[in-house]
């Protein structure tokens, strides 16, 4: 049973789009509703991949970000080398 869903007009112009190019590509004539279906099909295989893309943070951090991180690091006065690190992560 087909519903319908509503677009704006930016996306109904891409999802034209890209039908128009996946006939001229392929031969074949796909539907818009094929093509959403698909692109949902995909979006649901990388669930993880798509979700983070509604995320509002970035990568990397931000100038700003990354001043803010520097200023509140503290200097515990102790030496740390590799082998110190190596120990305490792994044991």
């Amino acid at each position: 049973m087909a519903t319908a869903v509503k677009v704006d007009e930016d996306a109904k112009s891409r999802l034209e789009e890209l039908q128009a190019e996946i006939k001229l590509a392929t031969g074949k004539k796909v539907t818009q509703q094929t093509i959403l279906t698909r692109l949902i099909e995909d979006a649901h295989e990388s669930k993880s991949e798509f979700v983070d893309s509604f995320r509002e943070t970035t990568v990397p951090l931000s100038d700003g970000e990354i001043q803010r991180l520097n200023e509140a690091r503290i200097e515990s006065g102790k030496e740390t080398d590799e082998d110190d690190i190596d120990d305490i992560l792994y044991g």
